[in-house]
């Protein structure tokens, strides 16, 4: 498949004006959106890899994983088993969700794949789709059905699940999803919020908890968001129809950053993490911010 140039697209903003004016203090009204990769078929789960100086995110539909710098460009990175959402865990390997593998994976520094958990109850998932890691080490992930296309189901439901490295164990936060999706943890880890593009179509916000499910949602975000992430002020970045839809940490909306295509998630990266990188159906974007992203706490990276 032909691969696109380093930079293809250039897309000025909408006006300033247009937005809420705690926009400005995240995003210069200059700030163009660049469209960096595409020939795609559906982009997802944007890491930086910053020994690399590089984005890895996936394409779902030709089972690999692309890679993107500023001095190589668009490249394949491997060939996978559908993955989606991808992070690293706190000592900087890859860790990454495959739909086709129906599992977590992790990759290590040399290469080296570890199937880190692919059932609950002896059954198997349905597609795990994205996931964030807490100081504590434990990985939280999202398992609509999105990517059974015709297989049946092992689990019962739709469910957030929480791993347990240590232990291996694998228990449920929350059943109260119709397609959880994207995931983060504020900042401080004091809260999680979890997106919801079934018939939910929200974003909700739960107090974090050290064990047992999770409890009410503390509130609701109004936007059927897919990926997210999250700055070092506690603000979401959210992807949404029309582009980047940008939260407080309350939910209050601060604004819209446009993108061409639909987007489908986002994560902060460059040397100092002031860079979006937006995959967006066929094609990856960036833009630069004045925010910088949230690292996971006890990252050691």
């Amino acid at each position: 498949m032909k691969l696109a140039l380093p930079l293809l697209l250039t897309v000025a903003l909408p006006a300033l004006a247009d937005h809420h004016e705690k926009l400005a203090k995240i995003i210069s009204p200059e700030a163009k959106v660049e469209k960096i990769g595409g020939d795609m078929v559906f982009t997802e789960g944007p890491v930086w890899i910053p020994s690399k100086k590089m984005v890895v995110f996936s394409d779902i539909p030709n089972s690999r994983q692309m890679q993107w710098s500023k001095e190589g460009g668009l490249k394949e990175y491997r060939k996978i088993e559908q993955s989606n959402g991808n992070i690293l865990d706190l000592k900087g390997n890859l860790l990454s969700c495959q739909h086709g593998g129906r599992n977590i994976i992790r990759t290590d520094a040399k290469g080296k794949i570890t199937v880190l958990a692919d059932k609950f109850d002896g059954k198997k998932f349905n597609s795990p789709n994205d996931l964030a890691i807490r100081a504590d080490g434990s990985i939280w992930f999202t398992d609509p059905s999105y990517g059974l296309r015709g297989r049946p189901a092992g689990v019962e439901g739709k469910w957030v699940y929480k791993f347990e490295p240590k232990s291996g164990v694998v228990s449920v936060l929350y059943k109260g999803h119709d397609m959880p999706n994207g995931i983060a943890f504020s900042p401080d880890e004091k809260r999680v919020y979890i997106a919801d593009t079934g018939k939910v179509g929200k974003i909700r916000a739960f107090k974090v908890v050290d064990s047992g499910p999770l409890g009410e949602p503390l509130f609701e975000i109004d936007v059927r968001c897919d990926g997210m992430c999250i700055d070092t002020k506690g603000n979401l970045y959210t992807t949404a129809r029309g582009g980047i839809h940008v939260f407080d940490p309350d939910g209050k909306k601060m604004g819209l950053i446009a993108t061409p295509e639909h987007p489908a998630n986002v994560c902060f990266g460059g040397e100092n993490y002031d860079t979006l990188f937006i995959t967006a159906r066929k094609s990856l974007y960036s833009v630069k911010t004045l925010a910088r992203g949230a690292k996971p706490r006890g990252a050691k990276w």
